[in-house]
C-alpha cells in the first residue's frame, strides 16, 4: 500500500465533509451552524459533496485545463491586483495597471479580486499547493490594509449601480480564504466590509430585464454568499440581507408555481440566482425554493439550451416555440456567456443532485463541462480572456475585446470546482458521478477508503476504479449510467461480470464488502446521435457522440445547409486521435469534439437529410 495512504491523510480530506465552513477555531460548531442543523435542512440532501481536500485530479483533459488555470492565476502579480484598492485608499500603489475592466477608470474597478482569491483557495485546498495558500493570505492582508480606520469599505464603484456586483465576489473570496486557506483574518473582514458598504447598498435587489436595462444591481447570487457569511460569523445582518435580496415575488415564487418567467430576462444573472434559491432552501427549509430551482432547470434545459449545454444568445433567455435559438445562429456570434454561464449551470446541477439524487442532473453537468468551459480559448498572462462561445457557421474561438472581464473570475472558480462534481457521499456509501482520472480519500464506517479512477473517458469507453481500504467494509458504490446510452452498461467487479442493474439514466448500485485491491470496470459505449436546435427547426441539428458535441472543422461554404445524414457515416481518423471523418459529395470533412478545437474554424449545426 502507498505509504502516503495514512489515517492522517484521510482525516484531512474528510473532516469537513458535513461541516465545511461551519467550524469555529478548535472545531466547535458556530451558533449559526447549530441553528441550521436544528432546522433539519441538512437531512434533506440525498447526496453530499465531498470537500475540495478529499478529491484530486490525476490526468485527462479536465486536469490539463485545471493545471493551466492553476498556474495562470498563481502567477498574477499581487501589486497589480491590489493597485486599484491602494490608489483609492491613498496608499503607495506599485505595479502596472491591470487594464480593461479592472482599472480605476475601468468598467467595474477591482471587480474580480474576490473571485481570484476564491478560486486559488479552492485549488489550494484540492492540490495541497502551499503557494496558493500563501498567495490567498497575501491578497487578503493587502486588501485589509486598504480599509479605512472606521471600517469603511473602499469597494466603491463610480456609482451605486454595481456595489452588490463587487461585494458579492469579495464575500466569496473572504469566505473561501477563511474556510479553505485557513486565513482566519478573512472571517473578521466579512462584517467589516459589510458595515463599510451599507450606505451604498440597495434596500432590496432590483431585477434585471435583458442585457442593459438599468437601474439594477447584481444581487442575484448574493444571498448564497450572505447566508454562508451568516453561518461563518453568526452576524444576523448577513441573514437579514440575504432574505431582503431574494427575488421571491418576481422570480422564485412564480417558478415555484411552475410559471415560466425566464424569457426576456438576463440569462446568467437569473441562472446564477437559482443557486441563491438552493442555499435559501438549505438554510430556511422552505420547499418552494427547491421547486423553483427544479422548475427553472427544466425550462432552461428544454427550451433555452443549445446542444452544448449553453444558453442565452446575447445574454438573454429567448421566447420558446418561436425559433429564436435557430435565428440566433445567423444573427449573433454571442451565443453563451461561457465561463459565467457554465459556473451557474454546474452549481445548479450539483445542488439538484444533492437534493434529489437524480442522475439526470449528472448527465447535464457532464455535458456542460465537456462542451463549454473545457473548450474555452485559454487566457493569456495579461488579461485577455474568453467570454462568449459561438455556435453559428464558420465560427472561431476568440478572446473578449476588453481585458479582465467578468468571465475571468468565474473561470477560475468554475475550473476549481471540477473536483466537486466527480464523487458524492450517500447515506450508505459513495456515488461516482463523473468519469475523470482522479482520487477520492474519505472515511466510511470508521475505515479509511481511497478510490482511484483511471480512464481515458470520454475519448475511450472504459472506466476502471480501484478500491483501497484499511479494513474491509460493506458499503454501496453507485455509478452514473448516462441516459444517452443505447443499452445497459457492462460492469465487472474483479473481472467477473456483475448482474447489477445498469440501465441508461440510472445509478448502478453495487453493494458488497469492499477490500483493498477490488477493481470495478465499466464499459460505456458512446453512440452517435443528433439533437435539434429547437422545436420549430427539428432538421437543424448538432451531432453528439456520447456526451460531447462534434463540430465540422474548416467546412466548405454553406456545408451546413446541405441535407446530410448526420447521425451515421462517421469513421475514425487514424492520424488524429478522437477525430472522425465523413465524406459528403466527394468532400472529406473532419469532425472534432468541440472542446478540442483550437484555432480552426468550425460549424456546429447542420441540416439533417
Amino acid at each position: 500500500m502507498n505509504a502516503r495512504f495514512t489515517r492522517r491523510r484521510f482525516l484531512h480530506g474528510s473532516a469537513a465533509v458535513f461541516g465545511s465552513g461551519l467550524l469555529l477555531p478548535g472545531g466547535a460548531l458556530s451558533r449559526a451552524a447549530l441553528a441550521s442543523r436544528k432546522a433539519g435542512s441538512a437531512s434533506d440532501e440525498v447526496l453530499r459533496e465531498f470537500p475540495y481536500s478529499a478529491v484530486t485530479l490525476t490526468d485527462g483533459p479536465l486536469k490539463q485545463q485545471y493545471d493551466q488555470v492553476h498556474a495562470s492565476f498563481l502567477a498574477l502579480d499581487n501589486d497589480r491586483l491590489l493597485k486599484v484598492y491602494r490608489q483609492r485608499a491613498g496608499l503607495p500603489a506599485p505595479g502596472r495597471d491591470m487594464g480593461g475592466w479592472y482599472d480605476a477608470d475601468g468598467f467595474v474597478p477591482g471587480h474580480s479580486l474576490g473571485q481570484y482569491i476564491s478560486g486559488l483557495a479552492r485549488i489550494g485546498a484540492s492540490t495541497g499547493d502551499p503557494a496558493c495558500q500563501t498567495k490567498v493570505r497575501e491578497l487578503v492582508e493587502g486588501f485589509r490594509a486598504t480599509l479605512g480606520p472606521q471600517n469603511e469599505s473602499i469597494i466603491r464603484p463610480q456609482s451605486n449601480l454595481w456595489i452588490c456586483y463587487i461585494l458579492d465576489k469579495h464575500f466569496a473570496g473572504l469566505i473561501d480564504a477563511c474556510t479553505l486557506a485557513h486565513v482566519e483574518e478573512a472571517r473578521e473582514l466579512l462584517p467589516r466590509v459589510l458595515d463599510g458598504s451599507r450606505s451604498l447598498m440597495p434596500v432590496h435587489g432590483h431585477d434585471r430585464i435583458g442585457k442593459k436595462n438599468p437601474p439594477y444591481d447584481e444581487t442575484y447570487v448574493m444571498p448564497e454568499n450572505l447566508f454562508t457569511a451568516y453561518e461563518l460569523t453568526g452576524r444576523s445582518e448577513f441573514h437579514e440581507l440575504a432574505l431582503d435580496y431574494m427575488l421571491d415575488r418576481d422570480f422564485f415564487d412564480p417558478l415555484a408555481r411552475n410559471e415560466n418567467v425566464l424569457p426576456g430576462r438576463h440569462a446568467y444573472s437569473h441562472a446564477i440566482a437559482l443557486s441563491s434559491a438552493a442555499k435559501a432552501y438549505l438554510v430556511t427549509g422552505e420547499k418552494r425554493y427547491q421547486s423553483a430551482i427544479a422548475n427553472g432547470w427544466t425550462y432552461l434545459t428544454t427550451q433555452q439550451q443549445f446542444a452544448s449545454g449553453g444558453w442565452g444568445p446575447n445574454e438573454q433567455f429567448v421566447e420558446p416555440h418561436r425559433g429564436e435559438l435557430y435565428q440566433s445562429l445567423t444573427t449573433t456570434p454571442d451565443h453563451f456567456e461561457t465561463p459565467c454561464g457554465a459556473y451557474a449551470a454546474s452549481k445548479l446541477d450539483r445542488y439538484l443532485l444533492r437534493f434529489t439524487g437524480n442522475p439526470l442532473y449528472g448527465d447535464h453537468l457532464e455535458r456542460v463541462l465537456y462542451n463549454t468551459v473545457l473548450g474555452l480559448k485559454p487566457p493569456d498572462s495579461d488579461g485577455d480572456y474568453p467570454y462568449y462561445s459561438t455556435y453559428g457557421p464558420d465560427a472561431i474561438k476568440v478572446w473578449y475585446p476588453h481585458k479582465w472581464p467578468c468571465c475571468s473570475g468565474t473561470l477560475v472558480q468554475g475550473v476549481a470546482d471540477y473536483v466537486l462534481g466527480i464523487y458524492f457521499r450517500s447515506a450508505d456509501g459513495i456515488t461516482v458521478n463523473l468519469y475523470v482520472p482522479s482520487e477520492l480519500r474519505t472515511e466510511l464506517n470508521g475505515s479509511m477508503v481511497k478510490l482511484t479512477q483511471s480512464t481515458g473517458y470520454p475519448a475511450d469507453e472504459t472506466v476502471s476504479i480501484r478500491v483501497q481500504s484499511i479494513t474491509p467494509e460493506a458499503w454501496t458504490l453507485r455509478l452514473r449510467i448516462p441516459a444517452w446510452l443505447e443499452n445497459p452498461a457492462r460492469i465487472a467487479v474483479n473481472g467477473q461480470l456483475s448482474e447489477v442493474a445498469a440501465s441508461p439514466g440510472n445509478f448502478a448500485a453495487i453493494h458488497r464488502r469492499w477490500k483493498s485491491g477490488d477493481v470495478i470496470e465499466a464499459r460505456l459505449p458512446q453512440p452517435f446521435h443528433v439533437e435539434p436546435i429547437d422545436d420549430l427547426h427539428r432538421d437543424t441539428v448538432a451531432v453528439l457522440r456520447g456526451p460531447r458535441v462534434l463540430v465540422a472543422i474548416n467546412p466548405p461554404g454553406d456545408f451546413e445547409k446541405n441535407p446530410i445524414a448526420m447521425d451515421r457515416g462517421f469513421h475514425p481518423l487514424a492520424q488524429r486521435s478522437d477525430a472522425w471523418l465523413r465524406t459528403e459529395r466527394g468532400q472529406q470533412i473532419v469532425f472534432l469534439p468541440l472542446h478540442q478545437v483550437q484555432n480552426e474554424r468550425y460549424t456546429t449545426y447542420f441540416t439533417r437529410g
